[in-house]
């Protein structure tokens, strides 16, 4: 056992009995720690800059779990060595069924009923490992342009990316023009690998990067990594924007721009495909 854990398992109140490393933690260190109490937790640990990734994480799982279902957080804190843990409950997660895709689908529904006056949040996150701005905005458009885009564009740049920076701009403004939807809560990293099935057909979400804004992201990022959504989570979610493909481009192009700035050239062409489509 190493020190880690029997910290960790101090603060949750009891002694640990096993550990081992698991997958799920992309960014951090994650394991599986099984107490003597029976618990058994998802225990996510960083050091340094990614520590506050985990302080982001704990916030918008405590923001959106009143809304939809998500881990519940058992604990967090800072060893005497300055690493930053995050301990999860343990879910057993299962492939999303048609059951599970319309309870997701209603789920999601739920969250985006919860609106506030603008959007944004009264708090920065992040993106995978990007930080994220949502100081609030007075439209729609000028919190996309300005917290989404051209944060992205310009951290490309630097990085040597060549990007029509005016006209991505421009683009934009085009397809949300007079778009001025309720400032609604969202997961914001909604793609697939982000959501799964729980027993009982319960789907569970999860690395949330929640703020206030347009409902489409949402559904834009399950589709962009995951391929066409199936009918029974329209059915759950009861859509009825039928034109959420002009700007799904667009909202594709945020994440897209994303993968570029953080894992290199190999996802140009995906950059380049969501800027041909708003170029039609």
């Amino acid at each position: 056992m190493n020190p880690l854990d029997g910290a960790i398992a101090a603060a949750l109140g009891s002694p640990p009995l096993a550990s081992q490393p698991v997958g799920g933690g992309c960014i951090h260190h994650a394991r599986q720690l099984d107490l003597a109490d029976g618990r058994r937790v998802f225990v996510k640990s960083a050091c340094g800059g990614q520590a506050a990734l985990l302080v982001a994480e704990a916030r918008g799982l405590a923001l959106l779990a009143p809304h939809l279902r998500v881990p519940q957080v058992c604990g967090t804190g800072t060893t005497a060595d300055g690493t930053r843990w995050l301990a999860l409950e343990w879910l057993d997660l299962h492939p999303l069924t048609t059951a599970a895709w319309a309870d997701l689908g209603r789920q999601l529904a739920a969250l985006h009923a919860v609106t506030a006056a603008r959007p944004g949040l009264d708090h920065d996150n992040f993106i995978g490992a990007t930080p994220q701005s949502n100081q609030a905005a007075a439209t729609w458009l000028e919190f996309y342009l300005h917290r989404r885009l051209r944060p992205q564009i310009r951290l490309a740049l630097a990085q040597g990316h060549a990007l029509p920076e005016a006209e991505m701009l421009a683009l934009a403004e085009r397809r949300l023009a007079a778009h001025e939807p309720a400032a609604a809560l969202l997961h914001g990293d909604l793609w697939s690998g982000n959501a799964a099935a729980l027993p009982a057909a319960t789907a569970v979400v999860f690395d949330p990067a929640p703020y206030h804004g347009d409902p489409e992201t949402d559904l834009a990022m399950l589709e962009l990594f995951g391929g066409p959504l199936p009918e029974a989570f329209f059915r759950g979610y009861g859509l009825t924007a039928p034109d959420r493909t002009r700007r799904r481009p667009l909202y594709d192009l945020y994440h897209a721009l994303n993968h570029l700035n953080l894992f290199g050239s190999g996802y140009a062409s995906m950059v380049r495909r969501c800027l041909d489509a708003l170029r039609i």
